[in-house]
């Protein structure tokens, strides 16, 4: 979750800049980040990859 959600702010904001409002690209980004973090998580968990507590 730390790696994807700067990743998806990143990815978020030119969205931000094509709709001349960069307030809008920050959930744009941080919904993008999400997903793929919950995607892969879930992924991995699937896959038996998660060293349980």
């Amino acid at each position: 979750m730390t790696v994807w959600m700067p990743l998806g702010i990143a990815m978020g904001l030119p969205f931000g800049v094509v709709f001349k409002n960069i307030a809008l690209g920050l959930p744009i980004g941080m919904a993008t980040g999400s997903a793929i973090a919950g995607f892969l998580n879930a992924r991995a968990k699937s896959q038996g990859l998660i060293v349980p507590e």
